[in-house]
C-alpha cells in the first residue's frame, strides 16, 4: 500500500507548486487525521464548536513541519474534496498559529485544476471576507474544547516558500535518521 505522507512525490515545481493530500473536505465538521504509522485516515475528532472547515484541509507530502506533523495546507476550490484525493495546488499565503505553544503554519493554496480559483496569484486578490473567515475558523475550532490559539494575518505567497522548502528539508533529515515505529498523528 503506498503511503500518502512517505510515497507520494510532493511534485516537481516546489516550493511554489506542489501535490496536495486532502484529508478533510470543505464543510465538514470532522477532523481526520493522517496515521503517520499506517498511512490511513483516523477520525481524530467531531469539532467541539458549531464550525466546518472553510477549505479542503490536507498536506504537503514529504514535509516535516515544527509541529512534528506534515505541513498544513487550506485548498480553495469549488467543491469539497474527498479523503485521500492527490490535489495539484499553488501556494498562495500563509497564516501562522501558535497551538500549544508551537508553531502551526497553514500554507493556503487554490487548486491549479479548478478554473474558477486557478487565476489567483496572492492571497489578498481573495475576497476580504474568505480572508477573515479562514482566520476566524482557527481562532474558534478550538474553543469548546477550553484550548486558545493565536492567528496571525495572512502573509503572501513569497512567505510560504521558505516555510515549505523547510519543511521539506527537516523531512528528508529525518528520514535519512528513521522515523518511529509507533508515531501517530
Amino acid at each position: 500500500m503506498t503511503h500518502p505522507w512517505h510515497d507520494v512525490t510532493p511534485g516537481a515545481q516546489l516550493p511554489a507548486e506542489f501535490i496536495a493530500v486532502i484529508e478533510i473536505p470543505m464543510g465538514s465538521s470532522v477532523k481526520y487525521e493522517l496515521d503517520k504509522e499506517t498511512g490511513l485516515l483516523r477520525l481524530d475528532r467531531i469539532l467541539y464548536s458549531a464550525v466546518y472547515y472553510p477549505a479542503n484541509y490536507g498536506f504537503i507530502p514529504q514535509t516535516l513541519a515544527e509541529d512534528d506533523d506534515p505541513l498544513d495546507v487550506l485548498v480553495l476550490c469549488q467543491e469539497p474534496v474527498a479523503p485521500l484525493t492527490l490535489v495539484s495546488a499553488r501556494a498562495i499565503g500563509i497564516m501562522t498559529m501558535i497551538d500549544s505553544g508551537k508553531k502551526d503554519h497553514k500554507v493556503l493554496a487554490i487548486a491549479v485544476d479548478d478554473p474558477e480559483y486557478d487565476g489567483f496569484r496572492e492571497a489578498k486578490e481573495l475576497p476580504s471576507h474568505r480572508l477573515t473567515m479562514l482566520k476566524r475558523f482557527f481562532l474558534d475550532y478550538k474553543t469548546l474544547e477550553g484550548k486558545a490559539v493565536e492567528v496571525d494575518e495572512m502573509e503572501p505567497a513569497k512567505s510560504s516558500l521558505p516555510i515549505i522548502e523547510d519543511a521539506l528539508a527537516r523531512y528528508s533529515a529525518q528520514r535519512q535518521r528513521g522515523f518511529k515505529k509507533k508515531e501517530r498523528g
